[in-house]
């Protein structure tokens, strides 16, 4: 029972049988919370709570909710659950744990997924100033891409003017700290790491798992990597598949856990590259049943990039089951051990990063005696530094301190700084382009090795390629017979941001046609048109 003095804490999250990670999370939370404080939960509109917990914990709809003396406790995320949550934030800060570090999906389900661009406009504009503005704008002509929703987070007005924030892991720390702080005035909200729940889970037993493949017609001798949780396409699951594709992985068969989001087609992409019958997609799976499917793989793949800085509570519980795991080695998950994970670095093109990991992958999988140490390890790892009793007492800590903390006027945002002209905002885009190695004579039917430069002579950044929204890709044409040889060829990305009278040089590689020839290379922009419109020349020239 909690001590007369314990703070009063009403707990705000989606709740099962919502299909939420972290509705999964708040009930290992809640089981070792509820002990330490007068707790009392919010139901959110328009979503229903199972009957066992309505049975086990008060319960008070939103309509109701009026925090007064209590403290209100926020599990805030990036999708469509969590709007209520982000509502009544606004309305009655609190301490929000920061499941999510950015939350521009969140906006764009609750403005643009109902055809409601002005508000998207006006939002991304108060959050993100002029560029937010003009970015959010860009929509209305077909400018889409995901730059925008991992470059500008849109939390600013929520969690500045919150009591206390939480995050699970240093870098979201880090993040958050660096990202409030620079547009903050004034104080900051306190801000503490408190590690994720995960209870370690007694192990299936091998009839359970070989039961599993049998009901999902996995073969008994097949390797298995799985791949868990929500499939959208930062989670990579589309390497996975790549990666049976590749030579030496013909044994190798991919269980695919969880609801797909529609724009993933995996079902196409495994016809296409000829492995559908060496793919299982269960759909959503309930959390009762991941032991044994985690259980039956032999090993598991849990990539991100880019990262909307989630701890993964799907690898936790990879982890849990003592199963070893391939992470990317990127953001979050470089904290990771090296002991409990193999950290896979990432690559531009999906299929060159699915080589690189079948190239890892055919050499982990050789070593059964490594794969069961590193499950080991992952488990006790799971068991020391993230036992639910120690997380809620950690999470009961900071609660039990900041609400004793007077609620003050939130901190206000300073003034936009003065636009950074990019490729992104801006119009007049002058520039050159060159090639380095081309003169005449050029023999017919001679490979040379020349040199791509590009000069940006304009005011405003040309962005990578690598941006999409904004990003400068050059079109290469090699005109001869009357046809161009270089069409269907990949587009060349800037492989770098291009400040303003900066250049770039690009190696290529270039076989002179038999005849008459004419080289062109043309800049386009990501959501745009050719960058001649916008002041850049192309490089046009007879062989």
């Amino acid at each position: 029972m909690a001590s007369p003095r314990a703070p009063a804490v009403d707990f705000v999250s989606p709740l099962p049988p919502v299909r939420s990670g972290i509705a999964d999370y708040s009930v290992d939370l809640l089981d070792e919370l509820a002990p330490l404080c007068d707790l009392r939960l919010i139901r959110l509109p328009g979503q229903e709570v199972a009957s066992e917990i309505m049975d086990r914990y008060r319960v008070v709809d939103a309509a109701a909710f009026d925090p007064g003396g209590r403290l209100p406790f926020y599990q805030m995320g990036n999708n469509v659950y969590h709007e209520g949550v982000r509502r009544l934030a606004l309305d009655s800060p609190g301490v929000v744990t920061v499941h999510d570090l950015r939350l521009h999906h969140l906006l764009v389900e609750s403005t643009l997924a109902s055809g409601d661009l002005d508000s998207y406009v006006s939002d991304l504009g108060e959050e993100h100033g002029w560029e937010g503005a003009a970015a959010a704008l860009s929509i209305r002509w077909g400018g889409h891409g995901r730059a925008r929703l991992f470059e500008m987070p849109a939390h600013r007005s929520l969690l500045l003017r919150q009591r206390g924030l939480l995050t699970h892991s240093d870098w979201g720390l880090r993040f958050l700290e660096e990202e409030l702080g620079e547009f903050a005035e004034g104080r900051l909200p306190p801000m503490r790491r408190v590690p994720m729940p995960m209870p370690a889970p007694a192990l299936p037993e091998p009839g359970q798992a070989a039961a599993f493949r049998r009901r999902t017609g996995v073969s008994q001798s097949a390797v298995l990597i799985g791949s868990f949780g929500f499939q959208t396409p930062i989670k990579r699951t589309d390497v996975l598949l790549r990666i049976l594709a590749e030579p030496g992985m013909e044994q190798v068969h991919a269980l695919v856990v969880g609801d797909v989001a529609p724009e993933l087609d995996l079902g196409a992409l495994a016809r296409d590259l000829g492995v559908q019958d060496r793919v299982t997609t269960t759909g959503f799976l309930e959390p009762a049943d991941f032991p044994t499917a985690i259980a039956a793989c032999d090993l598991c793949l849990n990539l991100r990039f880019p990262s909307a800085g989630e701890t993964s509570a799907s690898l936790l519980r990879i982890l849990a089951l003592g199963r070893a795991a391939v992470v990317s080695d990127y953001a979050q998950f470089v904290e990771l051990p090296d002991d409990i994970v193999i950290k896979a670095p990432l690559k531009d093109d999906p299929g060159a990063e699915a080589g690189a990991l079948a190239g890892l992958l055919r050499r982990l999988l050789t070593e059964p005696d490594r794969l069961a140490g590193m499950g080991a390890a992952a488990r006790a790892f799971i068991e020391r530094e993230h036992r639910p009793a120690s997380a809620a007492r950690k999470v009961f800590e900071a609660l039990d301190e900041w609400s004793r903390l007077a609620g003050g006027k939130p901190p206000a945002l300073r003034p936009p700084r003065p636009p950074a002209p990019t490729s992104l905002t801006w119009g007049w885009l002058p520039g050159r382009i060159e090639v380095e190695g081309c003169d005449a004579p050029w023999p017919e039917g001679e490979r040379r090795s020349v040199e791509l430069v590009v000069a940006n002579t304009g005011f405003a950044t040309w962005l990578s390629g690598r941006n999409q929204d904004g990003g400068v890709v050059l079109e290469p044409q090699l005109w001869s017979g009357g046809r161009d040889l270089f069409r269907g060829r990949p587009w060349i990305p800037l492989p770098r941001d291009l400040p303003p009278g900066d250049a770039c040089r690009i190696p290529l590689k270039l076989r002179r046609p038999i005849g008459r020839a004419r080289l062109r290379f043309e800049p386009h922009l990501f959501g745009g048109g050719s960058m001649t419109l916008c002041g850049a020349t192309a490089f046009d020239r007879e062989l």
